[in-house]
């Protein structure tokens, strides 16, 4: 089986994958690379529910699925889950590359996992039924919502049997349930799991506009979901992030957290297994070991000019920017 290649090119666009290879912004343009991926891995596997995830997905994000109104989060817009889907194949296939055949996942927990990657943030769109004003406004609670999603789906494409494992694998890309407490009992689910995680971080530190996204749209998000700010037991508010650059200051805190404790501690470094696409290098490690770089280039001189990339947003409606920002005014002036 052939490599994947890093371009030498530093020209990247902004919404394609750390590669510059795959329009991360296009449900077709990565399910086609996905698809790719897993023929070769599992030539004789049919790709039918992975494409029909893929077109639902589509729908989903962009309202047209009966029920839902579309996506409406600047942070975790199409572009991001996407993104974090083809890190998900790419860790499955160079996992499966390198293991044992006992320890091997298989085509349909593979698959499973896939999906899961798919809709591991669909609890962010928000019902028609629904009273928040925003997605970001279900942050404390994305994640159940989204394996809510998952109980429905599965059973549409022929794996109802996979439902309750995928509902609980979910849960290893948020903060809702501690990983101990997810309750999976075969370690390979716990596997996908840790793949999962994985995926869904690198694909957002290794975004090339990592660093304004989460100084434009990451921080109104934070606020929406009440992660900016809270109260501790005496009443007293606490701030936790004042501003968008105030969590750009704490952005290098937080990528150096998220290696020890998430990536090569709770997730057991199974980032390592991109290393048998890539000819033994990781492209995500090194964009994000970039960002973080660059990162500390400007707080060291508060050289905020260094940040002027433009991020293309994906959302349903071109005006959920301003949206949002007007939200998030509104959400500081009653805290």
């Amino acid at each position: 089986m052939s490599s994947e290649q890093i371009p030498h090119s530093t020209h990247r666009r902004s919404d394609y994958d750390v590669t510059d290879s795959v329009q991360v912004s296009s449900a077709e343009a990565v399910s086609e690379a996905v698809r790719q991926l897993f023929a070769a891995q599992w030539p004789s596997q049919a790709f039918t529910p992975i494409a029909t995830a893929f077109h639902t997905f589509g729908d989903l994000v962009g309202g047209s699925l009966p029920g839902y109104t579309g996506i409406d989060t600047v942070y975790h817009d199409r572009q991001h889950t996407l993104d974090a889907s083809l890190a998900m194949a790419r860790l499955l296939v160079g996992y499966e590359r390198g293991a044992s055949p006992d320890d091997q996942l298989g085509f349909e927990r593979a698959a499973m996992g896939l999906i899961t990657a798919i809709f591991h943030d669909a609890g962010y769109v928000r019902k028609i039924t629904d009273t928040q004003r925003n997605g970001a406004e279900y942050t404390n609670c994305h994640v159940s919502r989204s394996a809510q999603f998952l109980s429905e789906f599965m059973p549409t494409i022929g794996m109802a049997q996979w439902a309750p494992i995928a509902m609980k694998v979910v849960h290893f890309s948020g903060y809702e349930i501690a990983f101990d407490a997810i309750g999976l009992d075969n370690p390979k689910d716990i596997k996908v799991g840790h793949l999962l995680g994985t995926a869904d971080l690198i694909a957002q530190m290794s975004d090339r506009c990592y660093l304004e996204k989460c100084r434009d749209r990451l921080y109104p998000e934070f606020v929406l979901g009440g992660l900016a700010a809270n109260r501790d037991a005496t009443g007293t508010m606490r701030i936790l992030y004042g501003s968008g650059l105030d969590l750009l200051k704490k952005t290098p805190a937080f990528i150096d957290s998220a290696i020890k404790n998430r990536l090569n501690g709770c997730f057991g470094g199974v980032y390592h297994h991109l290393e048998n696409l890539f000819n033994g290098e990781n492209p995500y490690l090194q964009a994000m070991q970039q960002h973080r770089a660059y990162l500390e280039d400007i707080l060291h001189g508060e050289q905020w000019s260094m940040l002027r990339r433009q991020p293309p947003l994906f959302t349903k409606d071109p005006s959920s920017m301003q949206n949002v920002q007007q939200l998030m005014v509104s959400h500081l002036k009653t805290v």
